[in-house]
């Protein structure tokens, strides 16, 4: 559940130094292949919204950040803003069930991280930290999770049974009398608004659970193990995703392919964790979280093909 890198910039400076005859030739979308050609692009199921504005960006090259002027493709990875060549509004905006904060090693290259992908896609629900500035979370302990492989880590299924365990131990460290009722059998609150009713029963659902945020790491692996012996992380709940593998093209050598990029990790939790723990029939709802991954997924896969034949 580790950040790997995604550094588009580079790749795409990479490509156009080959003349702009060979993008137009070689990056185009993967729809534009024959069905045969899907069958090794895990991707090509997810629901997202269309990728016609950032081909429309690539082929038109690097674009200004509109609140730093610093020249980028797609998007600004320091102001977590799209250029000026990629219009907000056509941008797809994915809401979450939780809260998100991103831990991200301050050695992680800005450019190369696929972080800044979530702060994009749902900006309301994500927050990133460069470590060693971070929060204390001693106190919601019991309310959040971490997002990482270990001994102690558990499954997405298993969330809701040790967080009231968490829960437990919270009220009876804060309250003398321990025979009250847990976090999760609490009173509900009725919504008061019928248009917010969906809003509410997600939010209602993540109140039995008791589990309210979650953190992922945004590093190498190599680089994890200053950040996770962290005090201000000792104490939470770990959680594992042990059954994905990771399609990032930067996949570091000799690490297991279950470790994923830090947004391939955020989407399959929450896919996971709607199925697992909201008991809900899946149905896309955060596939476009993976709207940049996929497109660079697909461009990327386009060149190696290309390059292959000639």
């Amino acid at each position: 559940q580790l950040s790997m890198s995604l550094n588009s910039s580079t790749f795409l400076n990479e490509e156009n130094a080959q003349g702009p005859k060979r993008n137009r030739e070689c990056l185009g979308s993967l729809e534009s292949q024959t069905p045969s050609s899907f069958q090794d692009n895990p991707l090509q199921q997810l629901q997202l919204a269309s990728h016609k504005v950032l081909e429309k960006a690539q082929k038109s090259g690097r674009s200004k950040c509109p609140r730093c002027n610093s020249s980028r493709m797609f998007y600004c990875y320091t102001c977590f803003v799209p250029v000026e060549t990629v219009p907000t509004k056509e941008i797809p905006t994915v809401k979450l069930p939780l809260k998100i904060d991103i831990i991200k090693h301050p050695n992680e290259t800005d450019g190369k991280s696929t972080a800044v992908h979530a702060k994009l896609l749902a900006p309301d629900d994500v927050t990133i930290y460069k470590y060693p500035c971070i929060p204390e979370y001693k106190e919601k302990r019991h309310e959040i999770a971490l997002i990482f492989p270990g001994s102690n880590s558990v499954s997405v299924k298993d969330i809701a049974f040790h967080l009231q365990k968490h829960s437990k131990k919270a009220v009876c460290d804060n309250d003398d009398d321990c025979s009250r009722e847990p976090f999760l059998k609490q009173a509900k609150i009725e919504p008061k608004e019928e248009e917010n009713l969906s809003e509410f029963i997600a939010s209602n659902r993540n109140e039995r659970t008791g589990l309210k945020k979650i953190i992922f790491i945004d590093s190498t692996w190599n680089q994890t193990n200053k950040i996770i012996t962290d005090e201000r992380l000792q104490g939470l709940l770990q959680v594992e995703l042990k059954t994905r593998k990771t399609c990032f093209w930067r996949h570091q050598k000799g690490k297991p392919d279950t470790y994923l990029s830090t947004i391939e990790a955020i989407y399959y939790f929450f896919v996971d964790y709607h199925q697992e723990v909201l008991k809900e029939n899946y149905k896309g709802q955060y596939d476009n979280l993976l709207f940049f991954f996929s497109f660079m997924y697909s461009m990327i896969k386009n060149a190696k093909c290309c390059k292959g034949k000639e």
